[in-house]
């Protein structure tokens, strides 16, 4: 799940930079901005950056692994030609 702060900034951030007279409702604001902001990105199906990470390490084993095999099977086929 992301960060309850990452939206909270967001929001605040997206408030401040309204005009004066809408700033008088920025409480109002910045609790829709929130609102919208996490519904929205709830829907696009994100992932942590750690989670990420920890894909990324998985994917790069498992491409040396690949690469190992793809080698090992050009050395047997070039044996069994022989």
């Amino acid at each position: 799940m992301l960060d309850p702060k990452l939206f909270d900034d967001l929001s605040k951030r997206l408030a401040d930079g309204l005009p004066r007279g809408v700033q008088n409702l920025q409480e109002d604001v910045q609790r829709n901005l929130r609102s919208g902001l996490e519904s929205a990105l709830g829907r696009m199906n994100l992932v942590t950056r750690e989670e990420f990470d920890v894909q990324q390490a998985v994917l790069q084993r498992t491409r040396a692994k690949l690469k190992l095999l793809e080698q090992r099977v050009a050395e047997l086929e070039a044996a069994a030609q022989r």
